[in-house]
Order: C-alpha cells, then sequence, then structure tokens
C-alpha cells in the first residue's frame, strides 16, 4: 500500500540508536555546525536515500545531545532537506511522513521537536498536523504500552517507567508513566491529559484497521494521539490505519520509539548478523568493530560489563571529567584516538566515556557538559578517520563527531538483536 500510494518516509533521528529495529534503509548523519553546512550534499544524500528500495532516509541529528533550541533549529533544517528532497526522488511524489523518532524511555526535546515540524509542514505545504501519534513502544527491549501506562522491563520485571532511572535523567527527567498526564508534563500543562486521545489494545485487536482509521480521521489541530502496543501485531495494524486515513486527506506527525518506525516502513523482521556474514556484508571494513558507548545509565554499564566478559575486546576509557576540566583536555582525547588506532589491527575495541556521571546544576547545564564533551571528540578524530572498521552505534555515542566536515550515509545493516544496535557508521 505504501508502493502503490508513493509514499516516502523521513526519520529523524535524536540519538544513534533509532535505526536498529529496521534493515536495508539508509542512514545520514546531520551536522549541527551552521558554518558547516553543506545544503547541496545534505539534499543529495536524502534524495539517494528515499529513492532506494525501502523509500526511506533515517537522519541522525542526535538533537537528545544539544539544548531545545539548537535542537528545534537542526530539526527544522533537516525537516525542510527532507521535504524538498522528496519531490525529487525517484517515485516524484510530494508525499513524506516525517517521524520523530526518540527514546523508548521518554527522554529527549518532545515538544520543540514536534512544534518544529509541524511548522516546517505548514510552511512547505500550508497546514499542520491533524493529529500526533505518540508511539514510544519498542518491543525487542521490552519497552511496552498497556492502558496508557508506558512499561520497561527489568531484571526485576515489567515496572512503569516513570519509576526507572531513565526518568531520572539529568535533562529530561519526568514523573508520569501515564502517557496522558507525559504529555501534560512535558507541555508545561498546555495541554491537559484530558485532551489526549488513546488507541487501546481493544481498539486496535477487536476493531481492526477500520476502527483505527475511524479514531485517526475525528483528529484536528495537531490533537496528540496516545498508541498502546504489547507487539508487533499492534503497531503493524495502526501504520496500515494510517495510511488508510491519509488517503482521507489527513496528516500526521509522529514521535516513537524505534519500533513503529519499521512497521510505518513496511519492513520484515531480520535476524542479527554475526560473526562472519556481519564481516561479509561490509568489505573492506577490517576485521575488527569499533563499539562507541557513551551512555552513562546503570543499565548500559552492566551491558558493557556482560560484553568484556563474554568476548575478547579491548576497553579504551574516555575520562569525562578530565576532559571537561579543559586542563590537558586535547590531549587526553588524543591519547584514547591513539589507543583505539594502535589496538584495533589486533582486537575489536571498545571506546566508552568514565561512568562517573557529570552533571549541571539545571537540565541545560548537564546538556551542555555532555556538549562539551563530545565537542572534544572532532579534533582528535582524524586519526580514527583513516581506520577501516565497523562502527556499532550505542546509546549516547555520537557517530557525527568522526566525520565533521563532511555528509556521511551508510546502511543499518540488520535489525538489532534485544538492547543491540547494528547500525555501522563509517569510522
Amino acid at each position: 500500500m505504501r508502493a502503490a500510494d508513493g509514499v516516502l518516509l523521513g526519520v529523524l533521528d535524536d540519538d544513534p540508536t533509532g535505526s536498529q529495529a529496521v534493515h536495508d534503509v539508509q542512514v545520514v548523519i546531520a551536522r549541527d555546525d551552521p558554518a558547516a553546512d553543506d545544503p547541496a550534499a545534505e539534499y543529495g544524500a536524502y534524495a539517494a536515500a528515499l529513492a532506494g528500495p525501502a523509500a526511506t532516509c533515517f537522519v541522525l541529528t542526535n538533537t537528545r545531545s544539544l539544548a531545545e533550541p539548537a535542537a528545534a533549529a537542526l530539526t527544522g533544517r533537516v525537516a525542510r532537506g527532507l521535504m524538498a528532497a522528496s519531490g525529487g526522488a525517484a517515485r516524484q511524489t510530494a508525499r513524506i511522513q516525517l517521524v520523530s523518532r526518540s527514546d523508548s524511555t521518554l527522554r529527549g526535546h518532545l515538544m520543540a521537536e514536534i512544534r518544529t515540524l509541524d511548522a516546517v509542514r505548514r510552511e512547505v505545504t500550508g497546514a499542520g498536523f491533524d493529529g500526533v501519534l505518540f508511539v514510544p513502544a519498542f518491543i525487542e527491549a521490552g519497552r511496552l504500552t498497556a492502558a496508557d501506562i508506558h512499561w520497561a522491563r527489568t531484571g526485576s520485571g515489567l515496572v512503569p517507567v516513570g519509576e526507572t532511572e531513565f526518568a531520572r535523567d539529568a535533562a529530561f527527567g519526568y514523573t508520569a508513566s501515564d502517557l496522558k498526564a507525559f504529555i501534560s508534563e512535558k507541555s508545561g500543562g498546555t495541554i491537559s491529559p484530558g485532551e489526549v486521545r488513546s488507541i487501546s489494545l481493544a481498539d486496535i485487536r477487536q476493531g481492526g484497521p477500520d476502527r483505527i482509521r475511524d479514531l485517526l480521521c475525528v483528529l484536528t489541530d495537531g490533537a496528540w494521539v496516545v498508541v498502546n502496543a504489547t507487539e508487533y501485531s499492534d503497531l503493524e495494524t495502526v501504520a496500515y490505519a494510517v495510511l488508510l486515513a491519509e488517503r482521507n486527506g489527513k496528516a500526521f506527525g509522529f514521535r516513537t520509539g524505534p519500533s513503529f518506525v519499521r512497521a510505518l516502513a513496511g519492513l520484515e523482521p531480520r535476524p542479527p548478523l554475526h560473526g562472519a556474514e556481519l564481516r561479509s556484508s561490509h568489505p573492506g571494513s577490517g576485521a575488527n568493530g569499533l563499539i562507541v558507548a557513551g551512555s552513562h545509565v546503570g543499565q548500559t554499564s552492566r551491558q558493557l560489563g556482560v560484553l568484556r566478559e563474554r568476548r575478547h575486546i579491548t576497553g579504551v576509557e574516555l575520562d569525562v571529567p578530565a576532559v571537561l576540566s579543559g586542563t590537558g583536555a586535547g590531549e587526553i582525547v588524543a591519547g584514547a584516538a591513539r589507543q583505539v588506532a594502535d589496538v584495533l589491527g589486533r582486537s575489536d575495541v571498545l571506546l566508552y566515556t568514565s561512568r562517573t556521571v557529570v552533571s549541571g546544576r539545571s537540565p541545560e547545564e548537564s546538556l551542555s557538559a555532555g556538549a562539551r564533551s563530545l565537542r572534544r571528540w572532532p579534533a582528535s578524530s582524524s586519526r580514527l578517520s583513516r581506520l577501516r572498521a565497523r562502527v556499532p552505534a550505542w546509546p549516547g555515542s555520537s557517530p557525527r563527531a568522526a566525520s565533521p566536515r563532511t555528509t556521511s550515509r551508510c546502511t543499518a545493516s540488520a535489525s538489532a538483536a534485544p538492547r543491540w544496535p547494528a547500525s555501522c557508521f563509517p569510522a
């Protein structure tokens, strides 16, 4: 149905892990430095991705690492580029769905990025979104929505997401697990919980696509709607209903976790790549891989521990407090780059940030600390840019830093195993 209607999919990804639920789609790494903009290169990368078999372009904006004004500005620039490129893609269509792909544990610039996408659509087409679908489910990782409550699977079972460590994030913390209340919380009270609509599991499983289409067709003025989902069939039913409602002239924005993007794109699941299969899918990339991990949450620390226990891998730590101190920061980063370059020919390498969390006195200061540590990296990345290696992105990493002066494009090779992103970026 997507192909018959000529529908394209543009996904603005606010951290490097959004493409882990899809495969065989193009991922473009956006720059957040206006002085380094190359509109022609970005347009070409978007158009080439949209013209591919999946008719889908992921753009890694990494806006979760930026302050809100910068995040909104980059979101707007990329959205305009995607809409312009959709008219020049091989399918010659102006119809493109814009997805703000964000965190399945609800962190990120929710309201600012959706407002920006709506504003760009108004600017280009003369009309904004009739409704915004909020679909944070990430089936592979056990992030599920039922009865409008968002849940996260932990070692002790399913827990309301507002009770997890993610809700205590220094920059994007929150209290609500009920997604209607969460939207109200993030709107600063300008949207009440009662104004938020909901598509229930009963609507999906008993009413099917026609019922969901009818619910979507009554949305107006950018109304928010929570989508409940605990398995892929729920997401696929809603994705099909979206196409039916769009045939009736409706327009939607999307704020989603990774899983709904696969449903919207109409992609079948694919098992994770393993060993020789991974190497053969990237000929010339070298025998070893560089894994970059920047997330500081406890779950990531536990995963890193398991990774190092289960396989031969050399760890290189980047001392974030030392980098932020400013004293010898350049040499600290350069030293880490030299270690990675020296070891990568002999083994896989895990480059990870120190586990000490550096928080500011406000959400803005916390984001600023993270941005300062990221910006130390490009100055010393030229040594790594000459390496040939597969680079899977982990939450909190920034592949953009490895290519500071160019627009990079790569392919998401395979869907992820639970909690393991499979997108491979050029080193």
